[in-house]
């Protein structure tokens, strides 16, 4: 008797183990998830920008059709994108595809100098700084996600229930030089 009552406790601290883990790495699931929504706005804004962005810089620079083009593409690469690895993946390009504006401006003073374009650009600065602290904070969800479910003995449960390793919002080498480099301040003519 006694031996089936200290079986009896071991299969029932294992059992709510093993509840306790799976919750947790529920938990965990949700709150990356969540972090991503999070990004989601975010993105949603700049993508809505992107268009009064383009309008405005053809007035001034009318020939420069391939940032319009790749512009272009990569906002479609983002609306066809059906994972959050390629989300990610797409915004990634068109965030490298929105670097052009910076660029252009800097040959256009008169596109430069309109205030509808410094709006614009304002915009997507703030835009692009809550970008950067969403990001942030989900790949802290997804590290923490990823290090439970590797871990012990979570991961003896992990991958029987469906939990896999997550990828991070990374910004990639092109990006990251554009964002690393910073913008030419010039006074006077």
């Amino acid at each position: 008797m006694e031996i089936l009552l200290i079986l009896a406790g071991i299969v029932g601290a294992a059992l709510i183990l093993a509840i306790t883990l799976y919750n947790r790495m529920v938990a965990l699931r949700q709150n990356r998830n969540n972090a991503f929504a999070d990004i989601d706005v975010q993105l949603k804004q700049r993508f809505d920008l992107i268009p009064a962005l383009v309008e405005t810089v053809k007035g001034y620079a009318a020939h420069e059709s391939k940032l319009f083009e790749n512009v272009t593409a990569a906002r479609a690469g983002v609306r066809s994108a059906s994972t959050t690895e390629d989300r990610i993946t797409a915004e990634n390009v068109l965030s490298r595809a929105i670097g052009g504006f910076y660029a252009v401006s800097e040959n256009y003073p008169q596109l430069k100098a309109d205030q509808n374009f410094q709006k614009l650009m304002s915009e997507l600065s703030d835009i692009e700084n809550k970008i950067a602290a969403a990001r942030r904070f989900f790949n802290n969800a997804t590290a923490e996600y990823n290090t439970t479910i590797e871990q012990f003995p979570a991961n003896l449960l992990a991958g029987r229930f469906g939990f896999k390793h997550e990828v991070f919002y990374e910004v990639d080498d092109a990006q990251r030089e554009v964002l690393d480099t910073p913008p030419a301040v010039k006074f006077g003519t």
